[in-house]
């Protein structure tokens, strides 16, 4: 069995190569800088940009299985030459954004939901099995407030009660070894969440006990957060992200327990994952 694991400079799939690496399976350690990859076991790099389909022979010659990020700018091209390469199961990083009811208008879930359907599509039609892992809030956005924390400063939010369901990236890695390594479980869509519904409030207090440094934050109405955030995302983005968090202050978000039914341990915390990242936030 060869994995070919694309977005190899990814946390999740830096992750997911030193599991396959442990478990003696083949794998492919893809990237568009390939160059600066240094993957687990000595694994083979190539080059696989999902924006340039002239990439994808190369990436997939001799592979059975992928783990693809869900970037749906040629996600049709893919699929095809996944199929012409002769790959059995393409497991894809999807987002739980998807299940949102505007999920095909809204700007972060659209590219997600159409990677999702033109696999579906070509599983459909016998080319491969698809499987879908759909996480919710990922905990490395808390890293957005790491900058300004580093500094001494407060970081500012919109809606400081919102709720999120911040889920360890290991737990996403391990998640994609199991269905990638378990041929029972192909062909389904998994709805991947943490072990807690946390406030970016509680967060922040999490980050602070954990880190024996204040974490405090400021609140700002939306349209003064949008201006500052206005040089590096699209207003589209910004209002998508406004309109998550409005929709979900004071809102818990539903949990599952589909990590631990797929890799046999509950979801780590949210203060395991900053443990684990705890000097980020140290000057």
């Amino acid at each position: 069995m060869t994995v070919l694991v694309t977005g190899s400079r990814g946390r999740v799939a830096t992750t997911l190569l030193g599991l396959l690496d442990a478990a003696g399976i083949k794998a492919k350690a893809a990237s568009t800088h390939p160059e600066a990859l240094s993957p687990p076991g000595g694994a083979e790099t190539v080059r696989c940009d999902l924006t340039e389909p002239a990439t994808f022979d190369a990436a997939l010659a001799g592979v059975d299985s992928v783990f693809l990020y869900a970037d749906a700018t040629h996600a049709e091209a893919f699929a095809d030459r996944a199929r012409a390469a002769g790959v059995e199961h393409v497991v894809l990083l999807s987002s739980s954004s998807v299940l949102a009811p505007d999920a095909a208008e809204n700007p972060i879930a659209a590219s997600h939901l159409a990677a999702e359907r033109a696999l579906s599509a070509a599983a459909a039609a016998g080319a491969f099995e698809a499987t879908h892992l759909q996480p919710g809030a990922f905990a490395t956005n808390a890293l957005q407030w790491a900058g300004a924390l580093r500094a001494g400063k407060a970081p500012a939010l919109p809606h400081p009660g919102t709720h999120s369901d911040p889920i360890h990236e290991r737990d996403v890695a391990e998640a994609a070894f199991t269905v990638l390594t378990d041929p029972r479980l192909r062909g389904s869509s998994y709805l991947l969440t943490g072990p807690e519904s946390l406030t970016s409030t509680e967060q922040l207090a999490i980050i602070a006990e954990v880190t024996g440094r204040p974490a405090p934050h400021t609140a700002v109405p939306p349209e003064e957060w949008k201006r500052s955030v206005a040089g590096f995302i699209p207003d589209a983005f910004a209002d998508a992200l406004l309109a998550y968090w409005a929709a979900h202050d004071g809102r818990p978000v539903p949990l599952t327990r589909t990590v631990e039914e797929l890799t046999g341990h509950p979801a780590r915390p949210f203060a395991t994952w900053v443990a684990d990242h705890a000097e980020a936030f140290h000057p």
